[in-house]
C-alpha cells in the first residue's frame, strides 16, 4: 500500500524530527500508564438521544442490552457507527438500532418484540454479525479487521438536566477569596468549554478511561511504525484505520487521512492528551452531581470544598510566605508577560503528610512550579500529582516541575473571570535527592540511574543560585529560588533552554500552594 511504501522510505531526518517532537513524551507515556491502572468508569447507560423518544422517562434501556461500535477503513473510505439497544417501552421490547457515517445523523430503525428472549436473541445476533464477537465475552473484546469495534463511552455529566438546585439558608464558612475559587474550579461553564472545544474530538459521545488508553495504545504502535518501519508489519494506513475506529473522529465525506508524519502523531498525542483531562474532570463533576443531590444543609460551595478532601489555607499578602512566592514568580517570569499574582493558599491534602514521610531522610527539597488546565485544578488538589504529567517532561514515566515560572506558566490553561484571563499554578515540595543531571532528550531513561533519586534536564539557564532562600516546611529546609535566571556555563550546549525536574515516585512530592494568577 501506499502508506508502507511511505513508512519504508522516512528519512533520517524526519526520525530526528520525531524524537525532538516527544518532549511530551513523558506526559503521553504516563497519562497511557494512568488510564490502563485507573479502575473501570461506573457504566450509565442512557436511551440512544437520537430516538424520538429518549426523553421519555418511561422508556429505559433493559439491563446493559446496549452498545456503540465503531469501523475506519480508510482504503476503502468507511468510517461508520453502528448503535444498538434493547429496550422496554411500556411493556413492549424494542430491538433498536442506528447507524451511519460518523457525523451524520445517520439512519434508524425500531423491531418490536413481544417476548424478551426474541428481542435478546436479535440483539446478540447483530453484535455477533457486526464484531464477530460474543456479547457475553465483551469485557475481554478482540477487534477483528473489517468488522466493527465496541467503543465504551460515559455519560456527560455537565449535559444532564439537573433541575434547580437546593436553595441553603445557612451561609458559606469559606472566605470571599477562597469562595470565588471553588466557583472557579467547580465551574460547569469552564468545563462545558472544555466539552464544546473537543466536541469534534468526540463525534459518539465521552469516552471512557479504557477507551482513551486503548488509542494511546494504538498511537504507540503507529509510532513504532514510523520510527522502525519494517516491510512485514502493518501499514501504516491499517494501524491509522485501527486508531480511528477506537477514537471516533468526523471526517465528514472526506477519506480519513493516514497518521504517516511525526507532526501528525504528534498532533494526536495531544488530542489524546485532551480527553485524560476531559476524564479526569468528569470525575469530580460527577461528584458534584451526586453532592447536589446530598439532603445536608450546607452551603453548595461548602459541599464542593468538602468534595476536595483538603485544607486551603488563604495567606495573609502581608506573610513571608506570601512574600518569598511573589518574589519568586515574578523573578522567573517573562519580563514583557509577568503574571499578577492575585492569591496564594497554603494546601494540605488528606493523606499526603503520612505518604510525603516516606522519604524524611532524603534532603536536597525544592520547591517548584507545575502548570495545568484550570479544569483539572479540582481533580488534583482530590488525587494530587500523579504519574501522568501534563507539564509533559523528556523522560520516562514521571512528574514534572520546573525552576521558571515562565516553563511551567506555558502549560496554564486559564478562563475568563470578571474581565480577566484567571489561572492556576502549583507549588510543590519535591524530595530531589541526588540529582542525575542530562541535556538531552534520553527515551531510555525510565527511573533514575542507580544511586540517584531524580534527574534533571538541564537548561542553559537557571534562577541564580546566590539569591535562594529557605523555607521550613514541616520541619525540612526547602529551597526557593528568588533570584532572575542566569545562564549555566557549563550547559551552553545543552538541548533544554529551561531545565526540568523529574521524580518518578509520586510519594516523592507534596503540595503546598496553590497560585492564582492574571495572565
Amino acid at each position: 500500500m501506499a502508506s508502507k511504501q511511505k513508512s519504508s522510505v522516512q528519512t533520517e531526518g524526519s526520525k530526528k524530527m520525531l524524537k525532538q517532537e516527544t518532549g511530551e513524551e513523558d506526559s503521553f507515556r504516563a497519562t497511557a500508564q494512568a488510564l490502563r491502572a485507573a479502575p473501570a468508569d461506573k457504566h450509565i447507560i442512557q436511551v440512544d438521544p437520537k430516538c424520538p423518544l429518549s426523553r421519555n422517562p418511561g422508556i429505559q434501556v433493559h439491563e446493559d442490552y446496549s452498545c456503540t461500535l465503531n469501523q475506519t477503513n480508510i482504503g476503502k473510505n468507511n468510517n461508520k457507527f453502528y448503535i444498538i439497544q434493547l429496550r422496554e417501552e411500556g411493556g413492549r421490547f424494542i430491538y433498536w438500532n442506528h447507524w451511519g457515517r460518523v457525523g451524520d445523523v445517520g439512519q434508524s430503525k425500531k423491531n418490536e418484540f413481544a417476548c424478551l428472549e426474541d428481542a435478546k436473541k436479535r440483539f446478540l445476533k447483530i453484535f455477533r454479525e457486526k464484531t464477530k464477537n460474543k456479547w457475553q465475552d465483551r469485557d475481554h473484546f478482540v477487534t477483528h479487521w473489517n468488522k466493527y469495534t465496541l467503543i465504551e463511552t460515559q455519560e456527560a455529566v455537565v449535559k444532564v438536566d439537573r433541575g434547580p438546585v437546593r436553595t441553603v439558608d445557612k451561609p458559606c464558612s469559606l472566605d470571599p477569596a477562597t469562595q470565588k475559587l471553588i466557583n472557579n474550579i467547580f465551574s460547569k461553564k469552564i468545563f462545558l468549554t472544555l466539552m464544546n472545544e473537543n466536541d469534534g474530538n468526540m463525534p459518539l459521545g465521552v469516552l471512557s478511561k479504557r477507551q482513551i488508553a486503548r488509542g494511546f495504545e494504538a498511537l504507540e504502535a503507529l509510532e513504532e511504525a514510523l520510527t522502525h518501519p519494517t516491510g512485514g508489519s502493518q501499514s501504516l494506513e491499517e494501524l491509522s484505520s485501527h486508531f480511528y475506529t477506537v477514537i471516533p473522529h468526523n471526517f465528514g465525506r472526506s477519506r480519513p487521512p493516514p497518521i504517516n508524519s511525526p507532526e501528525i502523531l504528534q498532533a494526536k498525542k495531544d488530542m489524546l492528551l485532551v480527553l485524560a483531562d476531559i476524564e479526569l474532570a468528569q470525575t469530580l463533576q460527577a461528584a458534584l452531581v451526586e453532592a447536589e443531590k446530598a439532603e445536608e444543609e450546607a452551603h453548595p460551595l461548602d459541599r464542593c470544598y468538602q468534595l476536595l478532601r483538603c485544607q486551603l489555607h488563604l495567606l495573609d499578602a502581608g506573610s513571608n510566605e506570601y512574600k518569598v512566592i511573589q518574589t519568586y514568580l515574578e523573578q522567573t517570569s517573562n519580563r514583557d508577560r509577568c503574571p499578577a499574582l492575585q492569591h496564594v493558599w497554603k494546601v494540605n491534602r488528606e493523606g499526603e503528610r503520612d505518604r510525603f514521610q516516606v522519604h524524611a531522610e532524603l534532603c536536597n527539597r525544592k520547591l517548584l512550579w507545575h502548570g495545568t488546565n484550570v479544569a483539572v485544578v479540582a481533580a488534583i488538589l482530590t488525587n494530587g500529582l500523579r504519574i501522568m504529567p501534563h507539564s509533559r517532561g523528556r523522560v520516562g514515566k514521571v512528574i514534572c516541575f520546573a525552576s521558571e515560572n515562565s516553563k511551567s506558566a506555558s502549560y496554564v490553561t486559564p478562563m475568563s473571570c470578571e474581565g480577566h484571563q484567571v489561572g492556576y499554578m502549583f507549588l510543590s515540595e519535591v524530595a530531589l535527592g541526588k540529582e542525575h543531571r542530562i541535556t538531552m532528550d534520553d527515551p531510555s531513561l525510565k527511573s533514575p540511574p542507580p544511586g540517584f533519586d531524580s534527574v534533571i534536564a538541564q537548561g542553559q539557564t537557571e534562577p541564580d543560585p546566590s539569591q535562594d532562600v529557605e523555607l521550613e516546611l514541616d520541619g525540612q529546609k526547602v529551597v526557593v529560588p528568588q533570584g532572575r535566571p542566569v545562564p549555566c556555563p557549563s550547559f551552553t550546549s545543552s538541548s533544554f533552554s529551561q531545565s526540568e525536574y523529574f521524580i518518578y515516585k509520586e510519594s516523592q512530592c507534596r503540595l503546598r500552594y496553590l497560585v492564582e494568577i492574571h495572565l
